[in-house]
């Protein structure tokens, strides 16, 4: 099966999957050359300090649709054969987009997921930070209105069109959900450490902040397990 791929962002009442609401949702498909940006009521107030990041305010939203009205059309825009692209979008975009949908008595298609910030980590691990910024940078894609949903998506499609070179995105979703088994430590101040070499103190940090709940992180747990250290 052919999927198409479809980049999307969402801007935020703050930085909590479960607590936090959408305000505004863009997406970009390439393969039909048409966007998606809508601004959501999101029934609760949006903090001075999110507003200040990505430009959103309360006026803004006030005659907004809430997210039932804007979900559904977010979805007649995707379609169903596809795969949703978004930095960050384990531990962020994906979260926030079902509990909404799940709040709002919602059901999504099928649809798989793809998160460009993991992909980075993993393929370019010689870079010091992997924000979309920092990557947009390094990659010389010219500057945009940062922040707001869809100048982030526009930047996340010739960012990843750079990222995975000729790769088909079938290919890309493939090879990012494969098993991998780590040897070394990927990310953190132990960075490059062995394995059997991490500290007791810092497994069990590990292990008690939640590291290891995070999808992004499941190799990592499963590589200290056959290593014997967890």
């Amino acid at each position: 099966m052919s999927y198409r791929p479809i980049y999307y962002d969402t801007e935020t009442t703050g930085i909590s999957t479960e607590r936090d609401r959408i305000v505004e949702i863009a997406a970009y498909d390439p393969v039909l050359g048409r966007t998606f940006e809508k601004l959501i009521n999101p029934g609760m107030p949006i903090p001075s300090g999110a507003s200040a990041i990505h430009g959103i305010s309360n006026e803004m939203v006030a005659d907004c649709p809430d997210f039932k009205q804007i979900g559904i059309e977010f979805i007649e825009f995707c379609g169903e054969e596809v795969i949703l692209i978004a930095h960050n979008n384990d531990s962020f975009d994906m979260p926030l987009l079902k509990n909404e949908a799940t709040r709002h008595a919602l059901e999504l298609p099928p649809w798989k997921f793809l998160d460009s910030l993991k992909w980075a980590r993993r393929y370019r691990p010689d870079l010091p930070r992997h924000t979309l910024q920092f990557l947009r940078e390094m990659y010389g894609i010219a500057a945009n209105n940062a922040h707001r949903a869809l100048d982030d998506v526009v930047v996340l499609h010739q960012l990843f069109e750079s990222l995975t070179d000729d790769l088909s995105i079938e290919q890309v979703f493939n090879l990012l959900n494969r098993p991998r088994e780590l040897q070394h430590m990927p990310f953190g101040k132990h960075q490059g450490v062995p394995l059997k070499n991490l500290p007791k103190d810092y497994l069990r940090w590990l292990t008690t902040s939640g590291a290891f709940e995070k999808a992004e992180n499941k190799d990592l747990h499963r590589s200290l397990q056959k290593a014997g250290v967890l």
